[in-house]
């Protein structure tokens, strides 16, 4: 598992006033929560853009006075107008407390459906679970293989003991659909 290194320094104020303060220094304030104690820290903008910036599940293991923390990403917050990123939420994981995040989906193999001339549409990108921090891992592998034209993948199509889905098991996954080319060759083949 891909994990982030952030050094971070011990936020002493909050409020408006100090965040303030700490964003015209370029740095975030941050707080980690769902350990012992709630860890109010601030740290620069710059060590977040590996985390925030990327499609990927990762950890994120915050350094702050000595002790260190390893936290998925839980919130994010940004300037309405400069699109600046102004506060991050991280969630400490305790090995025996189940956490939810989202998962990334990774779709494998080339359906039946796209072989005979359908398109592959994708309809989710990722999916939230509730599992345990030994458990979480960088994607979800989604093998497409047997997708038929006109067929769909759907939630309760994922296997799997180690996590709990939380998505609805309807929802589909991806679909294979008939393109307007192949439409049209089966509208030519009943005409004959």
């Amino acid at each position: 598992m891909k994990t982030v290194t952030i050094e971070g320094q011990l936020r002493t104020e909050v409020g408006k006033k100090a965040a303030r303060q700490l964003r015209s220094q370029e740095l975030v304030p941050g707080v980690i929560y769902g350990g012992p104690t709630e860890v109010t820290f601030a740290a620069p903008a710059k060590a977040f853009k590996p985390l925030v910036y990327t499609g990927e599940f990762q950890f994120a293991n915050v350094t702050v006075d000595g002790k260190s923390y390893t936290c998925i990403l839980k919130d994010l917050q940004f300037d309405t107008v400069t699109d600046v990123l102004i506060h991050v939420d991280l969630l400490e994981l305790v090995d025996d407390k189940k956490v939810i995040a989202d998962l990334p989906l990774k779709y494998t193999g080339t359906s039946k459906g796209v072989k005979e001339g359908g398109k592959l549409v994708i309809k989710i990108k990722s999916v939230k679970v509730k599992t345990l921090p030994k458990f979480l891992k960088e994607f979800i592998e989604v093998d497409i293989t047997n997708l038929d034209l006109n067929g769909n993948i759907r939630v309760s199509d994922i296997a799997s003991q180690e996590f709990e889905i939380l998505n609805s098991p309807r929802i589909p996954l991806a679909s294979v659909v008939m393109t307007r080319q192949l439409k049209q060759v089966e509208a030519a083949e009943k005409k004959k």
